[in-house]
């Protein structure tokens, strides 16, 4: 495993497929993050989603925590649907302890309700908020698609991917996916990837090999269309 992903986050786009998928090995991945000192971040599509996670989790290893954006006001509203400055005491204080935090898309309003927000949103901002190694999003797409070659593309810089991201014929998705992504890395995320969380593996693929899975997104590497 790469040293320098020692003591830093990941965080975990998933949905409620990744967890069901005959094939998956996300369970066994997040252990093995975990047993290697990488302190993973789960983000569900929603609360039901969330807790299905941590029981499954909690079935291998006691290590999940559901949490909520209300808990410790760990996703304030800032206005409308939007995600005000992430507040990372509880995170961190549950990561360093090796547990593993899953996130249901809800953001704490000063009125005390919560407002259901876009889960691909809290994983960018979480990401950034963090200093996280790696925002990771599955999606069964895989990545981005080449529309001259259908080909997956492998590495987009913040920019393209925004650019991307705009394009009507997209899974909507999708777009949203490659939007949190970019942002994401623009606000100092290490790099973000697009994976289909289905393969086996595909979690931990980049500390094994020097090579990733599906679409990256990072800051350096320019995509020549």
């Amino acid at each position: 495993m790469r040293e320098d992903f020692a003591g830093r986050i990941f965080v975990l786009r998933v949905g409620a497929a990744d967890i069901e998928a005959p094939q998956t090995t996300i369970v066994a991945d997040i252990a093995f993050l975990a047993e290697h000192h990488v302190r993973p971040i789960v983000v569900a599509p929603s609360g039901a989603v969330a807790s299905s996670w941590v029981r499954t989790l909690n079935r291998n290893a006691n290590v999940a925590v559901r949490l909520s954006g209300a808990d410790a006001a760990l996703l304030p509203a800032a206005h409308a649907d939007q995600i005000g400055t992430v507040q990372t005491r509880l995170l961190a204080t549950l990561t360093s302890a090796g547990y593993v935090p899953v996130i249901e898309p809800t953001a704490f309003a000063l009125s005390g309700d919560e407002i259901a927000v876009e889960p691909d949103d809290v994983a960018s901002a979480i990401a950034s908020a963090t200093d996280a190694a790696r925002a990771i999003f599955f999606h069964e797409a895989g990545g981005v698609v080449d529309p001259q070659t259908q080909a997956i593309v492998s590495e987009l810089t913040p920019a393209e991917a925004l650019t991307l991201a705009e394009h009507g014929n997209l899974d909507p998705s999708l777009r949203t996916a490659i939007r949190a992504a970019a942002l994401g890395v623009r606000a100092g995320v290490a790099a973000a990837q697009i994976v289909d969380g289905r393969i086996a593996h595909a979690t931990i693929v980049e500390l094994l090999t020097t090579q990733h899975l599906g679409t990256q997104v990072t800051g350096s590497i320019f995509f020549a269309a």
